[in-house]
């Protein structure tokens, strides 16, 4: 089971989203699970519960090389939400955007 966890300033739009990003990866019988926390939370939850991919609210990309600074060394693939798609609540596209993530992070 892979885990997606996306991290914004308070975490209500990001839940919907995640939610969104967790019925298509379920329509696809994918073996994921997408949460959402708010982002003073990510040290804690990567200590706790590591994700195999870490995504940013575009609200909060001015955290994306601090994350990158502390957690990068740690395999994790770590990258900002298209604003665009999470404007539109787009949970499969942005779903895809975090398969490709996680692929090309195996690959290295």
């Amino acid at each position: 089971m892979k885990k997606i966890y996306l991290f914004c300033s308070a975490g209500m739009s990001t839940s919907m989203l995640a939610s969104a990003m967790q019925t298509s990866a379920d329509n696809h019988k994918l073996p994921l699970i997408v949460k959402a926390f708010p982002h003073n939370k990510l040290g804690e939850i990567i200590a706790e519960d590591r994700p195999d991919c870490i995504l940013l609210g575009p609200q909060v990309k001015y955290m994306l090389e601090e994350t990158e600074e502390k957690y990068g060394n740690e395999g994790i693939p770590i990258a900002v939400i298209d604003a665009g798609d999470y404007g539109m609540m787009n949970g499969e596209k942005v779903l895809k955007s975090a398969i490709v993530l996680m692929k090309k992070a195996k690959k290295k």
